[in-house]
């Protein structure tokens, strides 16, 4: 049951509410015929519930009651007027066997969770269920609780993301780290930046999910890996009505840490699929989840015992070069934290700095009560060589420097355009990125009688949420195709007999397959999905309780031909950010890889929007391709974007855990 209103509804619906007498009918929503809740104006003068006209507008661009063309940036929050008469309608408390006493609406919650003897009752018998071996305890642990598990290894070793402190609020570091876009850093028009800006903050949870059917999917789509770009496993969808949607703490863009006591943070993506898909009754989720924008103002620095100073300078090829260092804010402690060195980047390759070290100062300015923004600052307008001096816990193990052929030394111009290093290569010709090939074409030719059934279900098609290619979803046991051999589960039909396939929706594709079918000869072409590089057998074999698809891996090598790519408009006011962060482009030692989107922070406009998600590719800025650039060229694209920028994306299906 929820929280807030005591009732089943699911995770993305409107609460629900027992209402005293009727309601006015110019405070009903039109959408969902119910009261109004967080009531939105249209400029056509038009009302609903704020839920209710942002799913709708995910489809549609016009208004339900006159279709006017219409864009959700375009509705504003309805009067306090309006809303005060909302709250104020008279509902009855849900637990009427328990509590027969009526409220204003927007008491309920407090009744619930302060005074309702029903949702006590409800609460506790619930926990009693969860934990049955714990009686008494009625309070599940609350978030950002410290007991956090030890830091097993797991094959492909790395080690625990979160260091000292499980509830450690964490801020990316402006341009420091390769690829990302800082929503809690930005410039003034004139250059300056604003001190007012509070800072992006996270923290690390564990969770707790019980399942009564151990074989059941958790439900949720999963994308990154140590093996791509975005390193970290992050949550991309949470499925309506699943175990991890009526639990209801895991959203999209967390990021998952640990399973069952393991680290899957430096694991690759199906080594992560293989862990999250083990079958049990309970399973225990350490997540790292964005909590938007905070005041929390610094702590007391308490006194360094025990520990090392260490001085590390990084040179910098030229003004706009990145770090990349991930720093944090700690709850229990003032000042900044290296939470993450990435690869590949500046940092790492020198190898003196350490995860979990503090930064006391960089180039002379102290920064023991220092916020990760100001640090940002100092770093961006370091022309090349930045100075740390940082504390280090005893025992703290350096990481080897990664010796390639690029150095901190390497060449590079900049460019009159801000700066930008521009690196001499040429650019490449491919739509989108050298990639590296996963798929092979094949051509089946097979000779059949008239009646006899290809013997194959499929999937996708132009039609589907995102966009994909005709693919193979099983070769049943009949038919011509399985005694032929050739066409396998998870192959990419490109052609019947010569009818293309690849711009079909599904029923077309459906309709296309079985009157070719009832021809003397067919001819198939197809793409083959090669071995992954880190294969996992038990994903291959193992589907109980699962639907079939594709690892999200599996889409990255596809062929530029069958992308479909979507432009999203972004709209923000002068003071915001656009609200994500991205990561990949060219690297010397790596060539070009494709920007990904790694994080969307709660209450931003690419948050609001609802459009962009986690691990989707951004192919172009603005019509301008991205393909060959260095996350430092397009990090000042997107920045110099004030008020509206159109991505060009290419949107994956994360893989189904």
């Amino acid at each position: 049951l929820c929280c807030e209103c005591g009732q089943a509804h699911p995770l993305l619906d409107n609460h629900l509410y027992n209402f005293q007498d009727e309601v006015d009918d110019e405070l009903i929503c039109h959408i969902c015929l119910q009261p109004l809740l967080q009531p939105m104006d249209t400029p056509c003068g038009h009302t609903y519930c704020f839920k209710c006209l942002e799913n709708f507008m995910q489809e549609y661009n016009f208004c339900p009651m006159d279709r006017k063309k219409l864009s959700f940036q375009q509705c504003h929050k309805s009067s306090l007027l309006v809303r005060n008469l909302l709250d104020k309608l008279v509902v009855l408390c849900p637990f009427k066997a328990e509590c027969q006493q009526t409220m204003q609406r927007c008491e309920l919650e407090a009744h619930l969770q302060n005074r309702c003897p029903g949702f006590k009752k409800y609460r506790s018998e619930l926990q009693r269920k969860k934990n049955p071996s714990s009686k008494g305890k009625e309070d599940p642990p609350a978030k950002g609780e410290t007991n956090t598990p030890k830091d097993p290894e797991v094959p492909g070793g790395g080690s625990s993301l979160v260091a000292e402190s499980s509830g450690a609020a964490v801020v990316s570091l402006g341009t420091a780290e390769p690829g990302l876009v800082n929503p809690a850093f930005e410039e003034t028009e004139e250059g300056e930046n604003l001190p007012q800006r509070t800072s992006l903050v996270a923290e690390t949870t564990t969770i707790e999910i019980h399942r009564e059917d151990p074989e059941e999917e958790l439900g949720m789509r999963i994308v990154g890996g140590k093996d791509t770009p975005l390193g970290n496993i992050v949550v991309q969808e949470v499925l309506r009505d699943s175990v991890i949607a009526a639990d209801g703490r895991i959203a999209p863009g967390d990021h998952i840490l640990e399973v069952n006591g393991v680290n899957i943070s430096s694991v690759t993506h199906c080594q992560a699929v293989s862990f999250l898909r083990h079958p049990g009754p309970v399973l225990h989720l350490m997540v790292l989840q964005e909590k938007g924008f905070s005041n929390k103002a610094a702590q007391q620095d308490p006194a360094p015992t025990a520990r090392e100073v260490v001085h590390v300078t990084l040179v910098k090829r030229d003004r706009s070069e990145p770090l990349g260092i991930k720093l944090i804010r700690k709850t229990d402690e003032a000042g900044i934290f290296i939470l993450d060195l990435l690869e590949g980047g500046l940092a790492a390759k020198n190898g003196k700095l350490s995860r979990n070290d503090r930064v006391l100062s960089i180039n002379g300015q102290d920064l023991r009560q220092g916020t990760p923004e100001a640090a940002a600052q100092i770093i961006q307008t370091t022309e090349s060589r930045v100075n740390f001096v940082i504390l280090r816990q005893p025992g703290v193990q350096l990481g080897e420097p990664v010796e390639d052929g690029s150095t901190s030394n390497s060449s590079s111009s900049s460019s009159s355009n801000g700066g930008s290093p521009v690196h001499h290569r040429r650019r490449p010709d491919q739509n989108h990125y050298r990639r590296k090939s996963n798929y092979q074409k094949k051509t089946v030719a097979i000779k059949k009688e008239p009646k006899e059934s290809l013997g194959i279900t499929i999937g996708g098609g132009r039609d589907n949420k995102n966009k994909l290619p005709i693919y193979v979803t099983s070769v049943q046991p009949i038919g011509c195709l399985f005694r032929d051999g050739r066409i396998k589960r998870g192959d990419v039909l490109l052609s019947i007999n010569g009818i293309d396939l690849t711009h079909l929706n599904y029923y077309e594709a459906v309709s296309a397959l079985k009157s070719n079918a009832a021809s003397h000869s067919v001819t198939l072409k197809a793409l083959e999905i090669l071995s992954l590089n880190s294969p996992e057998p038990s994903l291959d074999i193992r589907e109980q309780g699962f639907s079939w698809s594709p690892l999200w891996i599996t889409w990255l090598g596809l062929p530029s031909y069958l992308h479909f790519c979507q432009d999203i408009v972004l709209s923000k006011g002068n003071l915001e950010s656009w609200g994500f962060s991205i990561v990949g482009g060219f690297e010397e030692s790596k060539g070009n890889q494709p920007f990904f989107i790694k994080t969307i922070v709660p209450g931003t406009p690419a948050f609001r929007d609802r459009k962009l998600k986690c691990g989707d590719e951004i192919v172009a800025v603005n019509g301008v391709p991205a393909i060959g650039m260095s996350n430092s060229e397009l990090i000042p694209m997107l920045k110099e974007q004030r008020n509206r920028v159109t991505l060009t994306v290419v949107s994956w299906p994360g893989s189904l855990v």
